[in-house]
């Protein structure tokens, strides 16, 4: 027994905790990424950015791995899902030559224009309608509108959205994307479509560059070559669309902070990985690099954004997600056969 009056001993002070780093995570992201390249190879039609999307989620939803992908991977995670998607879009500027858009011809850029417009306003209007939460009504129509899960990246690095709005928008828009890969070959001849013309609807009304690819090549080179170039032609309108957003949070804040509310630090109006893509877009229109660099500048595209998608897939939530499900499937439904309905007419009356 101690003595009375004999000091206590005093216990050591706790180690402080250390916060994991951003490795973990970063090779979850790889792992993901090579098992998204092994689906893609066994099963063609799915494109590898789809199924890196897809086994985001599983992964966050699997017991045993769940713990690991929230904990310790989180930070890693986070800065694919954002730094490595600021550069695949960068690259992704490489796909896209202003010879071949112009070579549409004028007719089927306004047609792109409009369509793109009509499928943003009219899903973000009736997002706001349904009440859905935070910026998915300004996700879901970017994503919808230009190229899926890039778009919704890119948005959200310039408008702060929430992290949980960001991956159920890219859940929503990747689902609806696959589904297209197996429902638009069906209705090709039904609706009367040439192969060219099919090649221009899918161009114009899927979301992710990967799913129009393999939606138009059911159809034959000819349709797959068109798909391509106006699929590309909705990816150059994501510039001007990221610079819309930008003045619209700044004057938000503005607004805010004219309320006596805090306000950030504001984004610049073209971010700097706007300034990549519009660069790659310049460089590929002045015909100065080799194929081979070309190849390996897609490859290296790819790459970045399955491990991106991985790292958005494992940030989505499912119990978060019902509880809202209903409204985001009726938004992404009515997108849907907004953007499949405006291409079709688009389509039709510019060939």
């Amino acid at each position: 027994m101690a003595l009375l009056g004999s000091p206590r001993p005093t216990r050591a002070a706790p180690a402080p905790r250390r916060t994991p780093g951003k490795l973990p995570g970063l090779a979850m992201a790889a792992a993901g990424v090579g098992l998204a390249w092994a689906v893609h190879r066994l099963v063609p039609a799915v494109p590898m950015l789809t199924a890196a999307v897809v086994l985001g989620i599983v992964a966050a939803h699997l017991p045993g791995v769940r713990a690991r992908v929230r904990g310790a991977g989180k930070p890693g995670l986070t800065l694919a899902g954002k730094r490595l998607m600021r550069a695949g879009i960068v690259l992704l500027g490489l796909k896209l030559s202003l010879d071949d858009v112009l070579g549409l011809g004028w007719a089927t850029v306004v047609m792109v224009i409009a369509v793109v417009a009509a499928t943003f306003f009219g899903t973000l209007w009736l997002g706001r309608r349904l009440g859905l939460r935070g910026d998915q009504p300004l996700l879901i129509a970017t994503g919808y509108s230009i190229c899926g899960a890039s778009a919704i990246g890119a948005v959200s690095e310039v408008s702060g959205s929430d992290e949980e709005d960001v991956a159920t928008s890219v859940a929503l828009v990747t689902l609806c994307g696959t589904l297209a890969i197996a429902v638009l070959p069906l209705l090709h001849h039904p609706l009367g479509l040439g192969d060219a013309q099919f090649g221009r609807w899918a161009g114009a009304s899927v979301h992710d560059v990967g799913q129009v690819v393999a939606t138009a090549q059911t159809a034959g080179p000819a349709a797959l070559a068109d798909a391509v170039l106006v699929k590309l032609m909705r990816v150059a309108l994501l510039a001007p669309l990221v610079a819309a957003v930008v003045v619209a949070v700044r004057s938000r804040r503005g607004h805010d902070k004219g309320a006596g509310k805090a306000s950030g630090k504001r984004p610049p109006l073209v971010p700097l990985f706007v300034v990549g893509f519009l660069a790659m877009v310049a460089v590929r229109t002045t015909g100065w690099l080799p194929g081979s660099a070309l190849d390996l500048a897609q490859h290296a595209q790819e790459l970045l954004l399955a491990a991106a998608l991985f790292g958005l897939g494992s940030a989505v939530h499912l119990p978060t997600l019902t509880r809202t499900g209903g409204r985001v499937a009726a938004l992404g439904l009515c997108s849907w056969v907004v953007i499949a309905g405006a291409s079709y007419g688009g389509v039709l009356l510019t060939t």
